[in-house]
């Protein structure tokens, strides 16, 4: 474990853990969550801190702390005194869209340095997709010692993917999942992420879908009960208490509740069955990146996005 190493985690559970751990080093901990809200292809200005500031405390009501990530970020503006940079991200959507964005960052500054990335995700023994503070000590080591250096493709790569999701043309990712690259969980991140915008044949998402299937399928006792469900069976979304308790309010419509279980409504039954669009009864107007979610439809069919009409 080198000494001029900079660690960049995404988030500080994995940070704490390479500090118990004594990982040599500087660590700059990711506090953002770009994979919902407006974003810019260029980071640390005025006005990228100004728009995620204003979506993040209007949609979840949460302090955006400007003076935290711009001191975070700063760690980058200086790296003479290191040999390489290490990022420590998971296989899911949510890290997905932070780590491309990590990379152009980086690149924006002018870093020359090399790049390696450890991405937990299937570990051998482990059933289930495993984050980097799940694993033990053994594992974490054993992730660490097999560390991807990324090539000139793969940081190309992630700065197209990044100025892609900026803009408002989400199709375009598609050439990025059959692009072979050091990121072996990318493809499957942006399969997801184009999955996130209403379907044409129920107006709800894949996760929105598959939420609704689990009141259907298990025994659902309260919000909170299904808030569990998600969290385990959301798959390559990563998505986090916040972001899954807003969705499962959105859904209200589908499921009648009382203070014993959760039920599906005629509703529910109607979108799980195809059988109607809810595209204009539920609130679709949320930001992906430089997208706005109402503007376009996932059609199975075609594979790709399509323009609301």
């Amino acid at each position: 474990m080198s000494q001029t190493s900079l660690h960049i985690t995404n988030g500080s559970n994995v940070t704490d853990v390479l500090k118990k751990l004594n990982f040599e080093g500087d660590m700059l901990t990711w506090h953002e969550m770009l994979c919902e809200g407006p974003t810019l292809k260029d980071f640390d200005t005025p006005n990228f801190f100004e728009i995620r500031q204003t979506f993040l405390e209007n949609t979840y009501d949460v302090e955006y702390d400007v003076d935290r990530i711009k001191t975070e970020f700063n760690k980058l503006n200086d790296v003479s005194n290191y040999s390489q940079i290490i990022l420590w991200f998971e296989y899911d959507l949510f890290c997905h869209i932070n780590l491309i964005a990590a990379i152009s960052l980086i690149k924006q500054k002018g870093i020359k340095l090399p790049l390696y990335l450890v991405c937990s995700g299937r570990i051998e023994g482990e059933k289930d997709l495993k984050g980097l503070a799940q694993l033990s000590e053994k594992q974490l080591l054993k992730e660490f010692e097999n560390k991807i250096k990324l090539n000139v493709d793969d940081i190309a790569t992630a700065q197209k993917a990044w100025r892609i999701y900026c803009e408002e043309d989400h199709n375009l990712l598609k050439e990025l999942i059959v692009r072979p690259s050091s990121f072996k969980y990318l493809s499957n991140c942006l399969k997801a992420h184009l999955r996130r915008f209403p379907d044409t044949r129920s107006g709800l998402n894949t996760l929105e879908y598959n939420t609704l299937k689990l009141i259907k399928e298990y025994k659902i006792k309260s919000r909170h009960h299904l808030l569990g469900y998600c969290l385990h069976y959301q798959g390559y979304y990563g998505f986090g208490d916040l972001q899954l308790e807003r969705m499962i309010d959105r859904l209200h419509l589908f499921y009648d509740e009382t203070k014993e279980t959760l039920t599906l409504n005629r509703n529910g039954h109607l979108a799980l069955e195809h059988q109607k669009n809810f595209f204009k009864i539920i609130d679709t107007n949320f930001r992906f990146g430089g997208v706005n979610k109402a503007d376009y439809q996932y059609n199975k069919t075609e594979n790709k996005l399509i323009h609301t009409i």
